[in-house]
């Protein structure tokens, strides 16, 4: 048989409504009630009854983690890392429940009965009818990875143009020239943003942008692979090729392998991301770091604090990038 709030209270020789309040901290109770109380409940093994406690609390002791498809578009190593970021700092007594947005045909199932906070991974614009359905029903919403114009939100994100910037300015100080990109999922914001940077480093330094070095990819390994399949069989190949992420520059790898070429011999590859098996890739890959699961983090113990309605106001923080410089890229 399992043990109650009230077996506890008898033991303590306090009332139930006592116990419940010192088992969550609240200011009512003195700090020697407190350790006494919790002090039995440890000795019994007592579990808390989640079902009834959010009955008699309002809450539902869930936070919900979103991506705006967990099917299409979104990586097993990103999924992993924010993942693992947000569930290492929620509390033990809230769920975490995973889904993507592209998984409900309408929104009215998300309310503030099933969902204390939600975390939101956006990863396209069309996640804004999903946000403001959050905000009209006044769940706590933070919203990572995508920039979200106007301030009444908090926004955590890294600056994916500044990555993108660097890695091929990175590539131009190693004198290449003739350098593509293969882009994102078209739809990403993530996508426009790393493009945007890798633009900017070639106009900077008046290097022209060539049509054909703008190849389309879908931020999986196996559209890395196709993309660079087209790139080596243009008349004049690239010396470098930019992948927006790295499950592409993955892929792209094998590409030039099975070409009978060698990276970074005859093609320098730079990725985006640094997901864990960049390191240990053949030729380690050279990378942009972007801290997502530092990201994600923040996300999740800023979430608990807006469920425990501590004070916050709308506010973008932005994440640093950093250039992981390895062996798949070399100076010509």
């Amino acid at each position: 048989m399992s043990i109650t709030i009230k077996d506890i209270a008898k033991l303590a020789n306090v009332s139930h409504t006592t116990v419940s309040r010192a088992l969550n901290n609240s200011p009512l109770i003195n700090e020697e009630t407190k350790a006494k109380i919790k002090a039995i409940a440890e000795e019994l093994n007592y579990v808390p009854n989640y079902s009834a406690k959010s009955l008699v609390l309002d809450k539902s002791y869930t936070i919900g983690l979103f991506f705006s498809s967990i099917s299409r578009g979104t990586s097993p190593s990103f999924f992993y890392e924010i993942v693992r970021g947000v569930n290492s700092v929620i509390k033990e007594n809230y769920n975490l429940v995973v889904r993507g947005i592209d998984d409900y045909k309408d929104f009215s199932g998300i309310n503030n009965k099933r969902f204390d906070g939600i975390v939101l991974m956006s990863q396209s614009d069309k996640d804004n009818e999903f946000i403001y359905h959050v905000w009209q029903r006044q769940i706590p919403l933070i919203v990572l990875n995508r920039e979200i114009e106007g301030n009444s939100l908090i926004n955590i994100l890294s600056d994916d143009e500044e990555g993108a910037f660097k890695a091929a300015s990175y590539l131009i100080e190693n004198n290449h020239k003739d350098i593509a990109i293969i882009e994102g999922k078209e739809e990403f914001k993530s996508s426009k943003k790393r493009k945007d940077g890798f633009l900017k480093a070639l106009l900077n330094n008046n290097i022209p942008v060539r049509g054909e070095y703008l190849v389309r990819g879908n931020y999986d390994i196996k559209s890395g692979y196709g993309a660079m399949k087209k790139l080596l069989d243009l008349p004049n190949k690239p010396t470098a090729v930019f992948c927006s992420n790295d499950d592409m520059a993955i892929g792209a790898i094998k590409a030039v392998f099975e070409k009978g070429l060698s990276v970074p011999k005859d093609i320098s590859i730079v990725g985006f991301d640094n997901i864990g098996f960049a390191e240990y890739a053949t030729p380690a890959l050279t990378t942009v770091k972007r801290p997502m699961e530092e990201i994600s983090i923040i996300g999740g113990r800023t979430i608990i604090d807006l469920i425990d309605k501590k004070d916050y106001k709308g506010e973008k923080v932005y994440i640093k990038t950093e250039l992981m410089i390895r062996e798949s890229a070399r100076k010509l």
